[in-house]
């Protein structure tokens, strides 16, 4: 097969997915468009600590 065949059945086999996850960019654009100037900074430094952990629990299960 060649290489369009491969990404046209990928798409075919995945398109819930695909869907889901052009939906969700969508929202995520609205919602954080919406999100006022005075509440961007505390918000960016509970999702830069949440990111953090999630990576120090990362390097932790992949150290086991």
């Amino acid at each position: 097969m060649n290489y369009m065949e491969n990404i046209l059945r990928f798409f075919l086999l995945n398109r819930e997915a695909i869907f889901i996850v052009i939906l969700s960019i969508f929202l995520g654009v609205e919602v954080i468009s919406h999100v006022p100037a005075i509440l961007h900074t505390p918000l960016m430094s509970g999702a830069n600590a949440i990111h953090g952990v999630v990576i120090i629990g990362a390097i932790i299960v992949l150290g086991h």
